[in-house]
């Protein structure tokens, strides 16, 4: 795979934020590259039984959905989470091959760059967060790269436990 620059392309405020949010989501690819599907499912941290590299994969997949489909345009959680199981998207990830979860991550990915170029970055989310406010586009796209940069943390960390590998 042919990582991206972080660089943007211009200098506005769109072409920033949706560069740095594909530089990231584009990292977290990188680190999964060559992983074998055993180690995919391994859950090296003995307090987190839920981070393995497929589950921060599907986690990062059911993030965008939540924020995009969810909160911006106010569509029904059809989300794979319950009420009893609210990491369940972490916990089923080990059922599916790293490779389909890549590329379902890919696919959505790409669905939700044409959701946001056809929206203006103070476009209000139909749904308001937990303390009651209306977040813009603007703030969705800079908290998903926020939290995908933290999560690659985290896939730096399990690919050097699972199998060695470093600096992907």
């Amino acid at each position: 795979m042919t990582r991206i620059s972080d660089t943007p392309s211009a200098w506005d405020e769109r072409t920033q934020l949706t560069t740095f949010l594909d530089y990231a989501r584009d990292t977290a690819r990188a680190k999964c590259e060559g992983v074998s599907a055993e180690n995919a499912r391994r859950a090296p941290l003995p307090g987190s039984p839920l981070m393995t590299m497929s589950g921060v994969i599907n986690h990062l997949r059911w993030v965008e959905y939540y924020w995009f489909q969810m909160v911006f345009l106010g569509e029904e959680d059809k989300g794979p989470w319950t009420e009893e199981d609210p990491d369940r998207e972490m916990r089923i990830a080990v059922d599916f091959p790293l490779t389909q979860l890549l590329d379902e991550y890919a696919e959505q990915s790409a669905r939700y760059r044409e959701l946001v170029a056809g929206n203006g970055l103070d476009a209000r989310a139909e749904r308001t967060i937990r303390d009651g406010r209306h977040v813009d586009l603007r703030w969705i796209l800079l908290h998903l790269v926020e939290e995908t940069a933290r999560h690659n943390g985290h896939l730096d960390i399990l690919r050097e436990l699972v199998d060695g590998t470093t600096g992907a």
